[in-house]
């Protein structure tokens, strides 16, 4: 009889509280992508004076909700009956594993799982937080093209936090990474210093949600001084990464500790990244990393060559005829001249002398015709199309409107850097052409690509996207 007036009592209150009213005002607060995911979860089990019991069914599930919605869930349920203050959470249909009030989160029950795992989460990123002491500020090689990214960098190490975060972009082999390294060398002598990539971070949330792990993983993450994380363009897409890195990246910024990040291109053009993250992405310092001019490359190759006779004790002897043939023919990134370079030195280990311009040619063959093979008019023309949105039919269209010309003038100006087509070749790949049309069009954009500096990187993001095969997505 006494169960049997409890069990009707509860109903009452139930009653008073519409459950799918309630639903549906949370799908209105929070939108359908969040409350499809996370709050329809979310089913009500039992109605107290003072709070709600509420099943959900994963531990994860209920970590989440706790961590990022359960202030404005509380709202919600209080603007229905304001003497609800709590939310207690019972995990498929078992006890009560935690207890959750609108003003504090009680973590308590959380201690026993953190102590009696055996494997501290820490452990399996210790491995990945390791700072190349070979890249520091001292062996950068400084030019117009990246001085404003180094000084940028130098400064963070004088004073913490003054440019947060800090993002620094450029195309692949630019010298991204080893700021980020130097950076992370100079302030690891006194601080807590993360220095992760996007990929290994994007790992380890996955890993530590399928092992229950997500509270060692924020604190993990959260506990740090500085957080220097590489490649952050590597997080496109996947929503529930962005959420929790748009979490840490709050908490981190609110106490004063510094983030650097890097990317191949600036914040507005990180494609499907929420709008939030953007945004505070541009809110700090966006610096970009240009092409190297003849004079830093060269400069570069100097360095690399007292470098290897530092290190292995005997003269690298590379004619200035060899050195400026590399300087002026690798041109695609800084990785790539240095690789050049280590070819021309093995040969001159092997041989015990060093090679002619001809057998230089012949070494770097490859890297000479970098892509060449792969590299056809038509992907040209598809990749332009798809920057420029507009379709390849209006770009071989004899119309003449002025956002037609501008991509059609890129197109054949990438196809004369690129492939080793004649100028009668390209003119018919582009509805028959005249050479003359190719010649005109080449020279505007190389007069352009000095006077527009957004239209100069676009073209090097393009060339890089076509000879790298690099996509925009994801």
């Amino acid at each position: 009889m006494k169960n049997s007036l409890n069990q009707n009592f509860n109903q009452k209150k139930q009653e008073t509280l519409n459950w799918d009213l309630l639903k549906e005002d949370f799908k209105t607060k929070f939108g359908k992508d969040i409350y499809e995911s996370w709050l329809k979860k979310m089913d009500l089990i039992e109605v107290n004076s003072d709070n709600l019991l509420i099943s959900v069914p994963t531990r994860f599930i209920r970590d989440w909700i706790t961590s990022r919605y359960l202030d404005s869930v509380i709202e919600v349920i209080k603007s229905h009956n304001k003497s609800i203050s709590r939310i207690e959470f019972k995990i498929n249909s078992s006890p009560v594993n935690s207890s959750y009030k609108d003003d504090q989160f009680n973590g308590s029950t959380e201690v026993n799982d953190l102590n009696t795992n055996v494997k501290f989460i820490k452990d399996s990123f210790i491995q990945y937080n390791r700072i190349d002491p070979n890249k520091n500020f001292e062996n950068f090689v400084v030019g117009p093209s990246n001085s404003l990214a180094f000084e940028a960098s130098k400064k963070i190490i004088d004073n913490i936090s003054n440019y947060n975060p800090l993002y620094l972009y450029s195309g692949v082999g630019m010298g991204k990474t080893h700021l980020l390294n130097a950076i992370g060398l100079k302030l690891k002598l006194d601080k807590k210093v993360m220095f992760i990539s996007a990929e290994r971070f994007m790992y380890h949330f996955v890993k530590s949600i399928k092992s229950n792990e997500m509270i060692k993983f924020k604190d993990y993450f959260r506990n740090t001084d500085v957080l220097l994380i590489d490649d952050i363009q590597f997080m496109n897409g996947k929503e529930a990464l962005q959420e929790e890195f748009f979490h840490t990246f709050s908490t981190l910024i609110d106490k004063g500790s510094q983030i650097v990040l890097t990317a191949d291109r600036p914040p507005n053009k990180l494609s499907r990244i929420q709008e939030r993250i953007k945004s505070r992405f541009s809110g700090g310092l966006v610096v970009d990393i240009q092409s190297p001019d003849l004079n830093l490359r060269s400069e570069i190759l100097k360095n690399k060559l007292l470098e290897l006779k530092t290190f292995n004790g005997s003269d690298v002897l590379i004619s200035e005829e060899i050195q400026n043939f590399i300087c002026s023919e690798i041109k695609s990134s800084i990785r790539e001249l240095v690789g050049a370079l280590n070819r021309i030195v093995s040969f001159s280990r092997i041989y015990n002398r060093a090679p002619s311009l001809s057998e230089s040619r012949i070494i770097l063959k490859d890297l000479l015709n970098m892509h060449e093979n792969n590299v056809t008019i038509d992907n040209i023309q598809t990749a332009v199309c798809k920057s420029f949105k507009i379709s390849k039919n209006e770009m071989l269209s004899s119309r003449r409107s002025r956002y037609l010309v501008r991509p059609r003038q890129t197109a054949i100006y990438l196809a004369k850097m690129l492939t080793s087509k004649s100028l009668p070749e390209i003119g018919r790949n582009f509805s028959n052409r005249d050479h003359t049309t190719v010649i005109h069009s080449v020279k505007t954009i190389e007069r352009l690509r000095k006077e527009d500096n957004e239209l100069n990187l676009k073209i090097d993001s393009l060339k890089n996207k076509i000879l790298y095969n690099k996509e925009n997505e994801i």
